[in-house]
């Protein structure tokens, strides 16, 4: 991984998460009053773990979860294994 350190104009390289960000908000966070850092903290935490890796589909991934992509890639690759073993 590295860290990006945009230059004004270069809007692309925060795009991803800007996104992320905007879907957490909308989708999420305006539901509640945000009491204090560990109230937040949990909260999205809730959202990563019961919704946004779970039930969302991605379009970067074929339209499927994360959980499920990171499934099917994982029985793909142990089939390989065995058949290359």
């Amino acid at each position: 991984m590295q860290r990006s350190y945009s230059k004004k104009a270069f809007t692309r390289d925060n795009a991803c998460i800007e996104s992320f960000h905007a879907i957490i908000k909308r989708g999420w966070l305006n539901r509640f009053k945000i009491l204090d850092y560990n109230h937040a903290y949990r909260l999205i935490f809730e959202y990563m773990e019961t919704f946004y890796n779970t039930t969302r589909i991605h379009s970067y991934y074929d339209y499927m979860s994360p959980d499920n992509f990171e499934k099917l890639l994982t029985k793909t690759q142990n089939e390989d294994l065995r058949i290359a073993g």
